[in-house]
């Protein structure tokens, strides 16, 4: 086998050892997230209401948890007389599946502007923390809505069965098999948290392919100065 015949198969294979690792990164993404539209039926003081709400919920990791933020693209409800500034107060629960089983509560800030009557309540963005007792794929699920103001309470839940908003694989901290979930209630952050999904994937994906590929040209240089060493 002549050198340069040798040098070439040599930066072959690591190019082909590169491409199969990235090939299996890609057939099992660690998050999947989606907007889901949500039929919510809402019990209010004046009478029952309905409305449809695309629901996002995503994730980053944070210690041994998870925190997630849950937001409504649409209202769900409205109010026949003017909410002031910081009259309304929501909160909500995030149902689990998969590996994980129970909910997570979620709660955002109050209006920060008065919210004219009869218009749509638009919902700040609601945040929790989910710690994982169990490891594996675990799917979120917007559950019931509340929205307390002026002294009332108005419930909304969905009546649609809505897919899940997020799946995520996730580690817990013990390793154990017991209790699979706890959730804590937490207010929203004011900066916007980072989405764990499809595109964080693509970006852990090409920082490991660089360096496969980096492991792979070195090793063709050792092997071609080694070669170099015995011709002499």
């Amino acid at each position: 086998m002549s050198y340069r015949t040798y040098q070439k198969r040599t930066a072959a294979l690591a190019f082909a050892a590169a491409l199969a690792g990235s090939a299996v990164l890609m057939a099992a993404p660690a998050a999947q997230a989606a907007v889901v539209n949500v039929n919510y039926h809402c019990k209010t003081p004046i009478g029952d209401k309905s409305a449809v709400s695309p629901i996002d919920i995503k994730s980053v990791k944070s210690g041994s948890g998870y925190k997630l933020t849950m937001s409504w693209q649409k209202g769900v409800s409205s109010s026949p007389v003017e909410l002031g500034k910081g009259a309304m107060k929501p909160s909500a629960v995030i149902k689990l599946g998969g590996a994980g089983s129970g909910t997570v509560a979620v709660s955002g800030p109050a209006n920060a502007a008065a919210i004219p009557a009869n218009t749509p309540i638009k919902i700040s963005d609601l945040s929790g923390t989910y710690t994982p007792k169990k490891s594996g794929k675990v799917t979120f699920t917007a559950g019931v809505l509340t929205i307390k103001a002026l002294g009332t309470t108005t419930t909304c839940s969905p009546t649609n069965s809505p897919k899940p908003s997020l799946t995520l694989d996730v580690t817990a901290a013990s390793g154990g098999s017991g209790s699979s979930t706890s959730g804590t209630q937490s207010g929203s952050d004011s900066g916007q948290l980072p989405q764990t999904g499809p595109e964080d994937s693509a970006i852990a994906l090409g920082t490991l392919g660089g360096t496969v590929l980096l492991a792979g040209a070195a090793g063709v240089l050792w092997l071609t100065r080694r070669h170099q060493a015995a011709r002499r």
